[in-house]
């Protein structure tokens, strides 16, 4: 699990005479209990040993937690000090900030607090203020804040690949490149699908089998039939991902979306393969860092991605079609067009007690080859998704739970889609249908474990960007 980079910079007074005679006795300790706390929590603490009192203090230390490359940083006054000090070091470091104080009725924290963060917001520079002491309120609070915000340091610089273009007249996955860089920092790389098609070509036979003997074995079925699953359309597949991760490694890419259907469906292979291991933390080779792939080349779904990956601190995620929702049961029913992330499958550590969940079948496409299918384990889930809504973003956050629903309504469901077997997940989410129905911008969501909705927010607001719910 990656976590947040934060420096900490614990603000005094400048004056001599206040400093020696009143607040330096209270605010040293209180910086090494800083310190000390946030040490302690699960995040990467940056801090010099010395509260900076003075415009040279205060750059010096800036400067030192610029080269140590933190995301977030947490502007301490547990004294009083001159706001516009505290203004100085969070103008210069330039990033998400929380202004902390305390409770304490002898320190004159909470003057300096809404002294600095009052002027921030005359500035509209985006922050969050506590008045808590060392305690698990304080890691409550503060915890969801620096995970959240420290995504926006780390989204800048990163390189999307965009493999082919729009998808089956999706409008909802094509993007502005250019609004991604000027609000993101992301950079999009445009490559021809067909390029995976070429390198697949040259993937050596060796690689080739090593792969295709590990999918075969760790799969629980693998139904080869005498049409168009077969031994070698599944090689094919299992090449085009060996391709596409040369492509982003020697890229330099760090998510990616693939247009697939309907060329690749059609006249080659589907990339149901890619889609089950690169969004998940493990393939042939062993484990592996995740890489967030979108299919239907969907650029907004690529990067919800790896929001919710960089968010839950490098978790595996989801992304579904918003297929069926059962009034009645109040269930939602997510499939995708062929493969999910094969790590829900059994949310396990353990790559095979995943891949035994998981079905290698004949997909339903001209092309032929293998769909990943399985059903989603249990868990708690967050949803999310970027759309715009004239032209501005939006961020769908929901909280739900991923559930099994009975045999019963199983057999009811597959009876009901026919032949087009797709991997699914069951979804709970307290939501308001008709709401999400008439709002939701897309027919694509995201998924990641675990209850991040308060990182979300964060996110959002240290970005501008409006979250949207349904309950």
């Amino acid at each position: 699990m990656t976590q947040p980079k934060v420096g900490l910079i614990t603000f005094g007074d400048h004056r001599a005479h206040e400093w020696e005679h009143v607040f330096q006795k209270m605010t040293e300790p209180r910086h090494a209990a800083a310190v000390a706390f946030f040490e302690g929590l699960p995040l990467e603490l940056t801090a010099d040993t010395a509260v900076a009192r003075t415009k040279a203090q205060i750059d010096a230390q800036v400067d030192g937690l610029r080269a140590a490359g933190v995301e977030a940083l947490i502007a301490h006054t547990p004294c009083w000090t001159s706001p516009n000090l505290v203004l100085r070091g969070v103008q210069r470091l330039n990033l998400p900030t929380l202004l902390l104080g305390n409770k304490h009725p002898g320190t004159h924290s909470t003057v300096g607090l809404l002294g600095a963060g009052g002027a921030l917001s005359q500035i509209g520079f985006p922050h969050l203020r506590l008045r808590e002491d060392f305690n698990d309120d304080l890691a409550a609070k503060a915890l969801p804040f620096l995970r959240g915000t420290a995504v926006k340091s780390r989204l800048m610089g990163k390189t999307f690949g965009l493999f082919g273009g729009r998808s089956l007249g999706i409008d909802t996955g094509t993007f502005d490149p250019m609004q991604w860089k000027k609000l993101f920092g992301v950079d999009t790389e445009h490559i021809d699908q067909l390029e995976i098609i070429r390198r697949a070509e040259l993937v050596a036979a060796e690689d080739t089998e090593r792969m295709t003997t590990w999918l075969t074995r760790a799969a629980g079925k693998v139904a080869y039939n005498d049409a168009k699953f077969t031994p070698e359309k599944l090689a094919f597949q299992a090449r085009c991902y060996l391709a596409t991760l040369a492509i982003i490694n020697e890229m330099g890419l760090d998510f990616v979306a693939i247009k697939c259907m309907p060329d690749l469906t059609t006249h080659f292979v589907p990339q149901c393969i890619s889609a089950a291991l690169l969004p998940g933390p493990f393939d042939h080779n062993g484990r592996r860092e995740p890489i967030m792939m979108a299919c239907e080349a969907d650029g907004d779904a690529a990067l919800t991605m790896e929001i919710l990956k960089e968010i839950s601190g490098g978790l595996p995620v989801l992304f579904m079609d918003v297929s069926y929702i059962d009034d009645e049961r109040g269930t939602f029913y997510f499939p995708n067009c062929g493969a999910f992330c094969a790590w829900y499958a059994a949310r396990s550590d353990d790559p095979a007690e995943n891949m035994r969940q998981v079905e290698l079948r004949p997909a339903n496409r001209p092309g032929g080859g293998a769909i990943t299918y399985f059903t989603t384990a249990p868990g708690p889930l967050t949803l999310a998704r970027l759309y715009r809504e004239d032209g501005r973003y939006r961020l769908a956050i929901i909280p739900g739970e991923t559930v099994n629903i009975s045999p019963q309504e199983y057999e009811t469901f597959v009876q009901a889609r026919g032949s087009h077997q797709l991997p699914t997940a069951f979804i709970k989410m307290d939501v308001n249908v008709e709401r999400l129905i008439g709002e939701f911008g897309s027919n694509h969501i995201m998924g990641v474990a675990g209850n991040h909705v308060e990182e979300l927010i964060h996110f959002c607001r240290m970005m501008a960007i409006e979250p949207a719910f349904f309950d």
